[in-house]
């Protein structure tokens, strides 16, 4: 399985540079130090919003006898001084049910990408022209295909005019030897990189006991040239029922144990980091001397440092745990402050909510702690770091049963201290699905005007 050579293209650093270059000099950045926050870590070539966003998108997941029972990207008010604030104000099927799960934005933030897990068709929705009201401009049906056997499109991730998909899985025996896709922004196939094996390490340097090919989120460091990604499980495990999965002992091997580090401009795979228990997301320090990322570990429940010597080494380390490992609490998101001292981390398994102090990345300690809801998956702050929101579902197939099954947005104020609730969207109620990843957009993006029933925004373009 390998790229088609015809379509080979590289990277091009001067684009990004003549990026920043523009940028600084119409004062569109933030500066790395400012009070603020990450929505879950975007891409460093995004640019960021200082003050409130008006609007949350939420790719959610349709479920049979509910509504239309179709994936849709859902759009809610954020924006407090508006007559429609905390209320759903639109809503666009996709059709069918894909397993929605992970979405991400374009460089320029005028496109949203959102995939489906067991369809593997990726969607592009508009998001620029009305900011209030996204469409559907681009269903990719052909991902695997054109990638060589990629399997279940996860982290969408903004390069410089890129879109970088990392995948869950492969056609041939669905398991978690997979790759990384690159695509133009305008959605057209670029190049495949696979996930380094034992059998083929691609010229990186396998430091532990692991290297098993698989793959799950991806962030930058450009500073660093580095890219950096995490490991999970295959279509076999993701798509299964998570009670039959839990108490199948073969199921239960096949999980990722590894973190890669990647050199960024030629998309080379440069050391294999054992990182055993299925790592998740990677979330990467903004200060300009900060070289380092954290993960979790879903199964071993741990906080992991990912971090660069005064060699120009790379290692792994376990630096805390997380809640009481032995309980296996689950932890699947994580989100970084832009100040990088606090890290959130919620626990699907105890519906909680946890802040770590990681004023020192190599011993972190849990300051706060709150259960948001039965159940609980993805966290986004504001990027004023004054909001938080959570949502609640992990996977169609994994997400509890019964009365403990609760899918909400919930939105919280946050002094750094505790949390206020805000307003919350019962999704069931709503009869709009299974609610996962938010997405956070605004007017003064795009230059546009708050539709009727708002005031103008306050929020500016900006980038840390």
């Amino acid at each position: 399985m390998t790229a088609r050579p015809e379509t080979r293209r590289r990277f091009d650093p001067t684009r990004t540079a003549l990026a920043v270059a523009l940028a600084v000099a119409f004062g569109a950045f933030a500066t790395p130090g400012s009070a603020g926050a990450d929505e879950t870590c975007l891409s460093p070539y995004m640019a960021k919003i200082v003050g409130q966003e008006d609007f949350i998108y939420v790719w959610t997941l349709g479920v049979e006898g509910v509504g239309d029972e179709q994936d849709k990207l859902v759009t809610v008010d954020v924006d407090p001084s508006s007559k429609r604030y905390g209320k759903v104000v639109h809503q666009v099927a996709v059709g069918g049910r894909n397993e929605a799960h992970h979405s991400g934005l374009t460089d320029d933030r005028r496109y949203l990408w959102a995939g489906g897990l067991d369809t593997n068709k990726i969607f592009v929705f508009d998001i620029h022209s009305d900011p209030a009201a996204p469409k559907l401009v681009k269903t990719i049906t052909d991902f695997t295909a054109s990638s060589g056997g990629v399997v279940g499109p996860h982290t969408h991730y903004a390069m410089a005019g890129r879109m970088l998909i990392t995948g869950l899985s492969n056609n041939k025996d669905h398991g978690g030897r997979t790759g990384m896709v690159e695509y133009t922004n305008d959605g057209d196939y670029v190049e495949t990189y696979w996930m380094p094996t034992d059998d083929d390490l691609g010229g990186a340097t396998k430091s532990g006991q692991f290297a098993d090919g698989y793959g799950y989120d991806v962030r930058a460091l450009p500073r660093r040239n580095v890219l950096v990604t995490s490991s999970f499980t295959g279509w076999q495990n993701y798509m299964m029922d998570f009670g039959k999965m839990l108490a199948d002992p073969e199921a239960m091997k096949r999980f990722g144990n590894t973190v890669v580090v990647w050199d960024l401009h030629t998309r080379r795979p440069k050391k294999v980091l054992d990182v055993p228990g299925a790592p998740l997301e990677i979330r990467c320090a903004w200060g300009p001397s900060h070289d380092y990322c954290f993960t979790s570990t879903a199964l071993t429940s741990k906080l992991w440092l990912i971090y660069e010597d005064e060699a120009g080494e790379w290692h792994s380390k376990a630096v805390a745990d997380i809640g009481d490992p032995s309980k296996v609490p689950l932890p699947v998101d994580i989100s970084i402050s832009a100040d990088d001292q606090q890290l959130w981390v919620d626990t699907f398994m105890d519906g909680k909510a946890r802040v770590f102090d990681i004023s020192d990345p190599h011993a972190p300690v849990q300051t706060f702690e709150q259960e948001i809801g039965k159940q609980i998956n993805m966290v986004s702050q504001s990027w004023d770091g004054e909001r938080v929101y959570f949502t609640s579902s992990l996977l169609a197939n994994w997400d509890k049963k019964g009365d403990d099954d609760e899918q909400y947005l919930k939105a919280f104020r946050w002094d750094g201290k505790a949390l206020k609730p805000e307003f919350a969207i019962d999704f069931k109620a709503e009869k709009l699905g299974r609610p996962h990843q938010m997405r956070f957009g605004a007017h003064a993006l795009y230059g546009t005007r708050a539709s009727s029933g708002t005031t103008p925004p306050v929020a500016r373009a900006g980038k840390p």
